[in-house]
């Protein structure tokens, strides 16, 4: 997350979200998780852009599969406001399959990387992670586990073989990236204004 990027992020809260806010606002509602997470991964899938569509079809504010649009109900997947809606309570679907155990933090992280990853290749590196003598319920622990997922002498003793799991640790990261600066501006009220501190864009985390 370096310094170009968390300008252009800066500069799409000023520009772009005050547009969808009250659609963040109404998927919290409807789903009971926070509005600034939800519009965190909203911002890691498309940069808060309905119309985005990635080379292997997934699209809109929520970059959602066809599949995943269907289960959810969600007919135009670039209307901003059915795209939100329908993310957020696939979101939710993901994270009432995280074992009821686990806590938070780690349970809305676990949760993030299976909305990126897929829930089954999650459940894998949390396998390995428990494998390897480490606390399967621990987001820390996992994600040093998930790059071990694109490495075929750990694949291949996992029953869903394969994943790019170093892209769900970066995902993972810049969604928590993003969602504690969403954090941080609301809480001081200028969640929509430009004038923002240069040590909250540099501030490590």
């Amino acid at each position: 997350f370096d310094y170009v990027g968390s300008r252009a992020f800066m500069r799409h809260v000023d520009t772009r979200l005050p547009r969808y806010r009250d659609f963040f606002l109404e998927a919290e509602r409807s789903t009971g998780i926070d509005w600034r997470l939800i519009a965190a991964i909203a911002y890691q899938e498309s940069h808060w852009d309905p119309q985005a569509i990635s080379p292997t079809g997934v699209r809109g504010m929520m970059m959602l599969t066809t599949h995943t649009a269907n289960m959810m109900e969600v007919g135009d997947r670039q209307d901003a406001r059915s795209g939100i809606l329908g993310g957020a309570h696939y979101y939710l679907r993901v994270r009432r399959k995280v074992p009821e155990r686990i806590g938070e933090p780690d349970r809305s992280w676990l949760a993030v990387a299976a909305y990126n990853l897929g829930f089954g290749h999650v459940e894998d590196a949390r396998i390995l992670t428990q494998f390897q003598g480490a606390d399967a319920d621990e987001w820390e622990e996992v994600r040093e586990r998930l790059p071990l997922l694109s490495d075929k002498a750990w694949f291949s003793r996992v029953q869903r073989g394969f994943a790019p799991g170093q892209t769900a640790v970066a995902y993972v990261d810049n969604v928590r990236r993003y969602y504690e600066i969403l954090m941080w501006l609301d809480s001081h009220e200028i969640l929509t204004s430009q004038d923002v501190p240069p040590s909250v864009i540099g501030a490590g985390g």
